[in-house]
């Protein structure tokens, strides 16, 4: 009998190591190498894994003679799914959905699978919860049943056996963690486990033109469990974020080989499952009547469409010898920049107060456009001075205090007068080329000009 190898990963970079260690040489992450058995290697496995997607012939051409043919996508029936893909499902292509528990992962391919199920043959392969289980889901959420295939079966060879003869258009597998393949010894879940048994549905993707949908857990951390690895092999994968106590999830591509990265989909969890939000900034901007200290309502570009959301800030006497700094849905570095910069550049100083910020809806601010609408939003608590509601922010702090430009300005003032906005303050560099109706600009170049303008 063949002895097993033995193998050291880390799981947060992939990186091998002859032995143990605490920390690992490559990403410089602690405890984060683990022990995996690999199986005894053969003729034919090494055949089977030789060129690209497992193809046992290669020949060298040059790009002139690639062609350039485009496989026609594969609607899933949800626009905000579609947009977070990158235009549809491509065929071939292995997709990796991770979330929270609870998040909807499940819920969302379901309703996508029997959607697709009345145009194309599909497959559902669940391992975590029997037939009957997700029957009964798909009865409570009153979707079709009459013509989506489901199969239960954590054996990855036995399911690709079984693809073989269905012959789906599109897989679902939930969920990765629970599957394994025969060659691999150690229990499914582990690093080696769900290594190989992702490489070897994304190779049987790539030969069968079948598109996989993947279910990935998440660690507590928000990051998907396993190795860095799972990420790399896939051509696709998406994160289902929303928090217990918010009927709203967002779907956030994290990459993407078929289209852009930062596209963002919103969903609204209902007795009736997941319903699309085709407006979201309708619902990120359910404001009260009566005007408060502290708030602004701020446009972020998330993809290829603008967002509206609202900015809260709380800025109160500090008791403490060091003030508190809180952020929740902003970066919470960029914070203690800003402060930095409107001390310096604004006379403002806030060195004895408390600091708290929050992104109304649960929505992740990650882009340099909401540094002018955050130190609107800190002045006028400070100050105790509330903004008019129909006022509209956005623009980018530099460190010397200069206002700079940030892309897509016109369509993001478009955006705000429709939903009612009737002001804005803006950088200089961002004023339209036409004036837009009803809508009073004021435009700024330093900070200063600014903070005198609230």
């Amino acid at each position: 009998m063949a002895k097993s190898k033995v193998a050291y990963v880390c799981n947060e970079c992939g990186a091998e190591s002859a032995r143990w260690q605490g920390q690992c040489s490559e990403c410089k992450a602690w405890n984060t190498i683990t022990e995996i058995r690999l199986g005894p290697s053969a003729t034919t496995n090494k055949m089977q894994r030789t060129g690209y997607a497992g193809e046992l012939t290669s020949k060298v051409q040059t790009l002139a003679e690639v062609s350039l043919a485009e496989l026609p996508r594969i609607s899933s029936g949800y626009k905000e799914l579609d947009r977070v893909l990158g235009g549809g499902i491509v065929p071939g292509s292995a997709m990796l959905i991770g979330g929270h528990p609870g998040a909807g992962k499940s819920t969302l391919l379901l309703q996508t699978m029997c959607s697709l199920a009345d145009r194309m043959p599909v497959l559902y392969v669940t391992g975590e919860e029997s037939l009957q289980q997700v029957a009964m889901r798909a009865h409570r959420l009153g979707l079709p049943n009459d013509k989506l295939r489901m199969l239960a079966e954590t054996s990855v060879e036995q399911i690709c056996h079984l693809a073989l003869q269905e012959k789906p258009a599109v897989m679902v597998i939930d969920s990765i963690q629970v599957m394994h393949v025969a060659d691999v010894t150690s229990s499914p879940g582990s690093v080696s486990q769900v290594r190989e048994s992702a490489a070897h549905l994304t190779r049987f993707a790539k030969q069968h033109q079948v598109a996989i949908f993947m279910v990935g857990h998440v660690t507590k951390d928000g990051a998907l469990a396993g190795p860095k690895v799972l990420e790399h092999c896939v051509d696709c994968s998406v994160l289902l974020e929303g928090d217990a106590d918010s009927r709203y999830r967002t779907l956030r591509c994290q990459k993407n080989r078929f289209g852009a990265i930062n596209e963002l989909g919103v969903f609204a969890m209902t007795s009736q499952g997941m319903k699309e939000v085709s407006n979201p900034s309708a619902i990120f901007l359910n404001r009260g009547e009566a005007e408060s200290a502290g708030s602004v309502v701020m446009v972020i570009w998330e993809g290829t469409r603008p967002l509206l959301v609202e900015l809260q800030a709380l800025v109160d006497y500090s008791q403490l010898a060091n003030p508190r700094r809180l952020a929740v849905g902003a970066e919470h570095n960029r914070l203690a920049m800003l402060l930095a910069v409107m001390h310096r550049h604004g006379g403002i100083q806030m060195s004895d107060q408390d600091v708290f910020i929050n992104v109304v809806g649960g929505v992740k601010v990650e882009e340099t456009s909401a540094d002018l609408a955050l130190i609107a939003a800190m002045v006028s608590s400070f100050r105790d001075n509330p903004l008019p509601k129909d006022l509209i922010i956005f623009g980018e702090v530099g460190l010397s205090g200069e206002i700079r430009p940030v892309p897509s300005g016109q369509e993001r003032l478009q955006e705000a007068a429709k939903h009612g906005f009737r002001q804005a303050i803006i950088p200089k560099a961002n004023m339209p080329k036409h004036e837009i109706t009803g809508m009073k600009i004021m435009p700024v170049t330093c900070l200063q000009e600014a903070i005198e303008l609230l």
